[in-house]
């Protein structure tokens, strides 16, 4: 068989016997194991430090580091492996007569893998630790050898994670990796790499050592991130579209790792409208159900229950929800999954299922089950991304969390003193109205929408499609928007229709005019200052 790719020159995929292996590792999960299965092959181990002390400590034969080196640790542990009877054994290309008379001469073994790991630099930034603990657990040493391995990939295996042992053990057992396992490993090692340097890059340009404008601001100089591919898709967002899900490093996993517990794979669109489903279900603490097609919501509702919920939902437009995905902030009950069966659905999202209700809802062979925890609630706002061509632009994340977004701080400034039972709607329409794109209308009853107006390049445009949709049940109902109305003409469409009280943000050049025709009308109207739009 022969070798394609760079190194390949005709050579043989042959497998490499390990004869000699380096360990220095900071997690020593699984290492005694390890070493016992390279012992019992043969192997000699060559080690460093508390990783020695370990394999010692085993009863595995091992070889300290500055017995090769001829020069021992120094400055606390600094410096071990920076060394060329190191860095030589690791580099050396054995397949070059030069390499391996140069190695002769200097009385240096080859090494044939490395294992290492790192200095946990990430889990001691997020523990709080301070700078200068952060600063001590950036590895030198340990990423040097695993760039230096991978590099010379075509001699040297390199195993970078306590979960790939075992693969090693089998491979030291089976006469050594092949040129194209080494590749994968190499491949992997500077993935591990490339997120340890970008870990290390944005904490120092966003926390350790900002410029004077990220100071200011509190946006760093330099950004830096690595995803790992989780799956390919079938195909994105139409079918001549290639995509796959990748997942953040550092970053909570969210409905990209969430667990699939039946179903058809996941679509592009699929996770695009599970995502604003679940958003959208969450802004609720009480039980809250919300269905979405194309990452806007059919209907939203709060109940007694989830089922509740649900038939208030799904009565918001149920020629729009089928077909749709829906959300739920809590376990799926069987009542809640009896509902579900009944209608079309792509995907059902939740923090988990009763058995009863899984049992309803995997009979149904295509829908797709995911089960997800609740999100974080962070102490501050998460950054969303979003690309353009050639750039990125990063926010904080709209949360439900500006000073206006509290009811009591709202402003009447027209109609009657909202009644207890309308205020309650208000403030559901309010925060149900975040999760609908712009320019956003949203109408509701009893805890429920029963008309959404989303999308439109126009606000009065919107608020005719909320009505429309409404029909009879926007009487007496109440409304949001999720930015001012910058003419009366959206505000009479709705007060037209019968609605009796609104929340707006205000804000507008014309708030006067807007203002006087809710009074005209007899509408009770709500400024918030806060606005939510939602591109």
């Amino acid at each position: 068989m022969v070798c394609p790719g760079p190194e390949g020159e005709g050579r043989a995929l042959t497998k490499i016997p390990i004869k000699r292996a380096l360990i220095s590792v900071y997690d020593k999960t699984g290492l005694t194991d390890l070493a016992r299965a390279l012992d019992g092959a043969g192997v000699e181990i060559v080690s460093t430090g508390s990783t020695a002390a370990a394999i010692g400590a085993a009863g595995v034969p091992v070889t300290r580091v500055e017995d090769v080196t001829g020069f021992p640790e120094c400055l606390g542990g600094r410096v071990k492996t920076l060394h060329p009877a190191v860095h030589a054994g690791l580099l050396a290309d054995q397949r070059q007569p030069a390499h391996r008379e140069q190695l002769g001469e200097r009385g240096i073994a080859p090494f044939e893998l490395l294992v290492s790991n790192l200095y946990p630099f990430e889990e001691t930034v997020a523990s709080g630790a301070t700078a200068e603990e952060c600063v001590e657990q950036i590895d030198i040493g340990g990423p040097a050898m695993v760039r230096a391995a991978a590099k010379n990939h075509a001699n040297v295996a390199v195993v970078t994670d306590p979960s790939m042992y075992a693969a090693a053990t089998e491979a030291v057992a089976g006469g050594g990796f092949t040129l194209a396992q080494r590749r994968r490993l190499a491949a992997r090692a500077y993935a591990n790499t490339a997120r340890y340097d970008a870990a290390v890059a944005s904490w120092f340009a966003s926390v350790y050592a900002p410029d004077g404008t990220a100071a200011e601001t509190g946006w760093p100089d330099v950004v830096a991130a690595l995803w790992s591919r989780q799956e390919v898709l079938r195909y994105g967002e139409n079918p001549h579209q290639r995509a796959a899900l990748y997942l953040g490093t550092g970053r909570a996993p969210g409905i990209a790792g969430a667990d699939q517990v039946h179903g058809k794979a996941m679509s592009y669109n699929n996770y695009v409208d599970a995502a604003a489903a679940w958003r959208a279900a969450f802004e609720f603490t009480e039980p809250c159900v919300a269905i979405i097609k194309h990452s806007n919501p059919c209907g939203i509702a709060v109940g007694a229950d989830l089922a509740d919920a649900h038939r208030k939902a799904h009565a918001s437009d149920p020629v729009s929800a089928y077909g749709g995905v829906i959300a739920a902030n809590g376990p799926v009950t069987a009542a809640l999954a009896a509902q579900i069966a009944e209608i079309f659905t792509e995907v059902v999202v939740a923090p988990g299922f009763e058995p009863a209700a899984k049992e309803l809802l995997t009979a149904k062979k295509s829908l797709r089950l995911l089960s997800c925890p609740p999100p974080e609630r962070a102490a501050a706002a998460p950054i969303e991304w979003r690309q353009l061509d050639g750039g990125l632009l990063m926010q904080s994340a709209d949360l439900l969390d500006a000073p206006g977004d509290d009811p009591a701080t709202w402003e009447l400034k027209a109609g009657p003193v909202a009644s207890g039972e309308v205020m309650a709607d208000l403030i559901f329409a309010w925060r149900a109205c975040r999760s609908v794109k712009s320019n956003a209308i949203l109408i509701a009853t009893g805890g429920a929408t029963v008309g959404v107006g989303m999308g439109q390049v126009n606000r009065v445009d919107s608020a005719r499609l909320a009505v429309t949709r409404s029909g009879e049940r926007a009487r007496g109902a109440v409304a949001a928007s999720d930015a001012f109305f910058p003419f009366p003409d959206g505000l009479q469409v709705l007060a037209g229709a019968g609605v009796n009280a609104i929340v707006e943000p205000g804000g507008s050049v014309r708030d006067d005019e807007v203002v006087q025709a809710a009074a005209d009308a007899g509408v009770s109207l709500y400024f918030t200052s806060a606005r939510h739009f939602f591109h």
